[in-house]
């Protein structure tokens, strides 16, 4: 009897590991009919039948506004490990001043660039001042004739000043 638990609560044990282990797909942006392939077709659709057949964009161009990109993604999670992109599609479609489809373009995973971002810091122009230098670094600098005659004083009531 004992023996037969024990296999048991290892069958289990290595049943509920292997679970684990099983990837979970997430789905990400504009999604597709089961089999469905998205048609554009160049001079004849325009904004409202690309509306009507795919909805709101995505997204649209930031200096192309007359483009917009239809996006989906989807990202695989295998237990701890960081979630990676298993497949990635984006449609570009571009329209012309009418709103008459001139462009389309797809894009997928291997179209993707990787950026290498620089950990670097952008040069000022200047020098750098020390502590000290930026504590006491105004310290006696302002001229005397700010401080009287007819020009405004910082933090003053801004309105004109009257003659005493």
């Amino acid at each position: 009897m004992q023996r037969s638990v024990r296999i048991s609560a290892v069958i289990i044990a290595c049943t509920l590991g292997v679970a684990a282990c099983n990837p979970t797909l997430r789905s990400h942006g504009h999604r597709y009919g089961i089999n469905v392939e998205p048609e554009v077709t160049v001079a004849e659709d325009t904004q409202q039948t690309v509306l009507q057949r795919f909805g709101n964009p995505s997204t649209r161009g930031t200096f192309e506004t007359n483009t917009w990109y239809y996006i989906s993604a989807t990202r695989e999670s295998l237990a701890y490990l960081r979630p990676s992109t298993r497949d990635r599609r984006i449609i570009a479609i571009t329209f012309d001043d009418t709103g008459v489809v001139s462009e389309v373009n797809e894009y997928g995973l291997d179209d993707g660039r990787v950026v290498a971002y620089s950990s670097t810091e952008t040069p000022t122009r200047g020098r750098e001042l020390s502590i000290l230098e930026q504590l006491l670094g105004n310290v006696g600098t302002l001229p005397n004739e700010q401080f009287g005659g007819e020009q405004n004083l910082p933090g003053g009531a801004g309105g004109p000043r009257r003659d005493q």
